[in-house]
């Protein structure tokens, strides 16, 4: 009888071995931990025979902060909130930045000519910018101002108000916040443009504002009516007794109609006296007595500046033989 070969399949070259892969990866991360580990006694040895040194940078990297903060000129930041009520708030901006322009170049002339301030005040602003107010989730309530401008335009979560602004304003004279608002509105009311379109709005919402008087009048007396129509339906005359329920729901319907009238007459006399400006002013400048440049200004620069050249020349003074022999070899 003869024996039937049975033919074993070959184990591929190719085929991955997961314990031998395991073993390896192990491996690595081993060397990867033993080698942070290293690194960190290195560094804290390090850090420990090099203290004095490193102190001695600390306190030279203070006392050049504190020499910036002596010989500078204190200045001054603080934020005004304003609801554009005519003009886009991306038109608005860009006009509100023509100012930045001016300071960024100190062309302190053009900006008291702008603002309408004394020079010796206009020469005080450091910098006046406009920025975006951001909502996160859409609820219509800002959360933070956009001080980088780097908010993405796809973004979907986040949105840019279209109603409201913020300006920062930087300045050596802190009492001047009054007359630099003064002059940022009147900066905007000064422009032809934006008159006329703010009297366009304000005529167009007064005609629409007597109209939905009208139709208020108009559906007070309809629901008048109705309502008389409906009581007589309640007795009729051959002494019978019958509620009409569909004429009923009709008047009702009329209650929500005017509460819907008396809804937008709100918002449209609001415009008339609360928002017929160009801007309102929602947030006023803040009075601030501290200055921003002060100690810690400087220091949170000047300081880590200081201590990385301090490490640097360390690490060749101790490292020179090596840096000798490398220079020599290459």
């Amino acid at each position: 009888m003869e024996q039937s070969n049975v033919n074993l399949p070959e184990k591929p070259y190719d085929e991955i071995d997961l314990t031998d892969l395991f073993k390896r990866m192990g491996r690595i991360i081993s060397r990867f931990c033993r080698a942070l580990g290293r690194a960190f006694l290195t560094v804290f040895f390090f850090a420990i025979r090099k203290s004095l040194y490193l102190f001695l940078s600390l306190l030279i990297g203070i006392g050049i902060s504190y020499l910036l903060k002596s010989t500078s000129e204190r200045f001054y930041t603080s934020t005004i909130t304003l609801r554009s009520n005519t003009v886009p708030n991306s038109q608005l901006i860009q006009y509100l930045n023509n100012l930045y322009d001016f300071t960024r170049t100190e062309n302190y002339e053009a900006l008291s000519s702008a603002l309408n301030l004394p020079f010796e005040k206009a020469e005080s602003l450091l910098k006046i910018q406009a920025f975006w107010l951001i909502d996160r989730g859409g609820d219509g309530i800002p959360d933070h101002v956009d001080f980088r401008n780097n908010h993405n335009a796809l973004d979907t979560i986040n949105f840019r108000m279209q109603d409201r602004l913020v300006i920062r304003v930087r300045t050596t004279i802190p009492q001047a916040m009054n007359s630099i608002r003064d002059g940022i509105i009147s900066y905007i009311e000064n422009n032809a443009l934006y008159q006329q379109q703010n009297a366009l709005r304000l005529q167009q919402n007064e005609v629409m504002l007597a109209r939905v008087n009208y139709d208020i009048t108009q559906l007070d007396s309809l629901q008048k009516v109705k309502y008389f129509e409906e009581t007589r339906q309640f007795f009729p005359r051959d002494g019978g007794q019958m509620i009409f329920l569909q004429e009923q729901h009709r008047t009702q319907l009329l209650h929500e109609d005017i509460y819907s009238l008396y809804a937008r007459k709100q918002q449209m006399e609001q415009i008339q006296t609360l928002y017929a400006d160009l801007v309102t002013v929602l947030f006023d400048f803040s009075p601030s007595s501290r200055a921003d440049n002060r100690l810690g200004f400087y220091a949170k620069w000047v300081v880590p500046i200081t201590m990385v050249l301090c490490i640097l020349l360390l690490i060749f003074f101790d490292k020179r033989r090596k840096f000798m022999e490398l220079y020599q070899k290459y």
